[in-house]
């Protein structure tokens, strides 16, 4: 769906704080039902389902009746809450045009009020494209429902946990400023995607920097996991830059080796096809290289030692918590036991409510949440008593009535003519 930064000229303050009431719904619930959102917002005058009707009609929320009447967030209207939060929070003031997308995400321009023009990231896991990679693993097992806005928001958190923690070790990353549910800002890179670049002035130094770069990541606790030509910036000087990291994970994971080992492959097959690189030749040439590399000068996991730090377990406690990993891993691994429970986890609260009280609205939507359930068991207890004392049905009620006219006069003969 195409980000349309002009709609947020015509979106007004109750506008925002019924989107904020879905998403507070959506802490336990898939659709959240209207009522719940008329309680949450709490506007006056009855004005939720005009505002309601407006949203829908700009696609910021989503209306199913199926199984009850109810609504539930877009990525669009997901993208309008974490921009208004972060214009609220002087990161940026206008947001331009739209410098990258892929199958997770869309990469927009932003720009700051002294003119310095950053990138925001919006993190979009669900595509067509994702989906079938899901549909053709077994990730879900049996379970049937998950929410796709958690996850984004999991997968930006993780993100700028990583990009801090890089950088804070001299890594090449760019610089993460603020990030707010799925949405990720941090600088611009000057540069454009190797896959883009066809020639080299130096390709020896520019492959041995990418393999250090795998190589120094490992020695930290770290592996990429998607270090191709794509997720690689080279700028005019040919200086590298890393991109993407969502999905790096530790040197102890069960299929470590695995990843690395497909990093380095994939470096390997695009200077040997882009740049026709002979790399046992170049190895041979410099003394003391074939140190922790196999016969072809491939880098060797099992040689590779923890010297440097152990950044798996200090990202830990830098954003990402153990929580959020065990969460993200679940939905991978399909180690949820119900789908109840898992909708229960769905969606974290927002941290905060521009310009109202909606810290004590949250409260009062608990209690009023609860009070809605407590009605619908009643009406449904009310339903089922009635049901079992089998009350008179239309058909009786309706019956006919005898007034004495000449066709009950009949009716009576025939009657008596059957009793004899």
């Amino acid at each position: 769906m195409k980000l349309d930064v002009d709609v947020l000229r015509y979106l007004s303050k109750d506008d925002f704080r019924v989107l904020t009431a879905v998403e507070l719904g959506m802490r336990n619930h898939e659709i959240v039902p209207t009522e719940l959102i008329d309680r949450i917002a709490r506007l006056k005058h009855g004005c939720t389902y005009k505002v309601l009707k407006n949203l829908l009609k700009y696609k910021l929320l989503h209306h199913d009746s199926s199984k009850y009447d109810g609504f539930r967030l877009t990525y669009l209207g997901y993208d309008f809450l974490a921009i208004k939060t972060m214009v609220n929070k002087g990161v940026f003031v206008g947001v331009g045009r739209q410098i990258g997308v892929g199958k997770e995400s869309d990469i927009f321009e932003v720009v700051r009020e002294d003119g310095t023009v950053l990138a925001m990231k919006l993190h979009r896991l669900g595509r067509v494209s994702f989906r079938a990679v899901k549909s053709k693993r077994d990730y879900l097992r049996h379970r049937s429902s998950y929410n796709w806005l958690y996850l984004s928001r999991l997968a930006a958190l993780k993100e700028f946990a990583f990009m801090k923690a890089l950088e804070t070790h001299g890594f090449p990353v760019p610089n993460a400023v603020e990030h707010n549910r799925h949405c990720v800002v941090m600088s611009l890179v000057q540069g454009y995607p190797l896959v883009q670049v066809k020639q080299l002035q130096n390709p020896e130094t520019v492959f041995e920097t990418i393999i250090g770069l795998v190589v120094r990541l490992a020695e930290h606790g770290l592996i990429h996991c998607d270090f191709n030509e794509f997720n690689i910036m080279i700028d005019d000087d040919e200086k590298i830059t890393m991109i993407d990291f969502p999905q790096m994970v530790s040197v102890s994971h069960r299929n470590a080796q695995m990843y690395f080992d497909r990093d380095v492959e994939c470096v390997f097959k695009f200077f040997m096809k882009r740049f026709n690189l002979s790399f046992q030749e170049s190895i041979d040439d410099i003394d003391g290289s074939d140190d922790g590399r196999d016969e072809a000068g491939k880098p060797c996991f099992s040689a590779i030692e923890r010297s440097a730090g152990f950044l798996d377990r200090e990202l830990a406690a830098s954003g990402f918590t153990r929580k959020d990993e065990e969460d993200i891993q679940r939905f991978i691994e399909g180690g949820a036991e119900s789908d109840s429970n898992s909708d229960s986890e769905v969606v974290h609260i927002v941290e905060d409510l521009n310009e109202t009280d909606m810290e004590e609205s949250h409260q009062d939507a608990m209690e009023n949440e609860a009070e809605l359930v407590k009605s619908l068991n009643k009406q449904r207890r009310r339903a089922i008593a009635a049901a079992r004392r089998g009350r008179e049905t239309v058909a009786a009620r309706n019956s006919y009535k005898d007034k004495g006219g000449r066709s009950s006069h009949n009716s009576k003969i025939q009657k008596q003519l059957s009793s004899w």
